[in-house]
């Protein structure tokens, strides 16, 4: 085999996947293989206010340790130069979220997997919500996953604006 031959047989693969993934893109299709947060698979953005899930484009602290740690990989998602999170919504305005050593409850369910760590998978202080209520006020969400219980989520950067460069995704084809 040729050189030639052997770097298109190598390459051509690669371009096919990423011009599809484009292409679902614009198709408002969004592949999840990077987040840990939700199952593998497709997700269709949706209306605002119609998903389960958020695209997050996150500030202020979430966006420096989402960053520092690579928890995001560099991408046009956000305006920081680096992709969205992919999360379920929790809780919405006017539910109460408990945070506790047990985990984190919403309206005095506790949610499978939500319990905070001090520490991230390879030994990393991470920023603790302060045990306690909170009210859900209107125009913000908290997003937790009960997937991965590892999950850089709500339980350690608290409520989510939904003017902070939100989209709603619903699951579309999980693999």
């Amino acid at each position: 085999m040729n050189a030639k031959r052997f770097i298109f047989i190598s390459v051509a693969p690669a371009i096919a996947v990423f011009n599809f993934v484009l292409v679902l893109g614009f198709a408002g299709i969004r592949l999840n293989i990077a987040s840990n947060s939700l199952p593998p698979g497709f997700y269709r953005i949706v209306q605002p206010g119609n998903g389960i899930d958020l695209l997050i484009c996150p500030t202020g602290i979430a966006e420096t340790v989402s960053i520092e740690r690579e928890y995001r990989v560099k991408s046009f998602g956000c305006g920081d130069g680096y992709a969205p999170l992919l999360k379920p919504i929790a809780a919405r305005a006017g539910d109460a979220v408990t945070v506790s050593e047990a985990g984190v409850a919403v309206n005095g369910k506790l949610l499978p997997n939500s319990k905070q760590y001090p520490k991230d998978g390879i030994g990393r202080p991470m920023p603790l919500i302060p045990l306690g209520t909170y009210a859900v006020l209107p125009g913000t969400v908290w997003v937790i996953s009960s997937y991965n219980r590892f999950s850089f989520d709500s339980r350690y950067f608290g409520a989510i604006h939904l003017d902070e460069r939100v989209q709603y995704a619903k699951p579309f084809w999980l693999f």
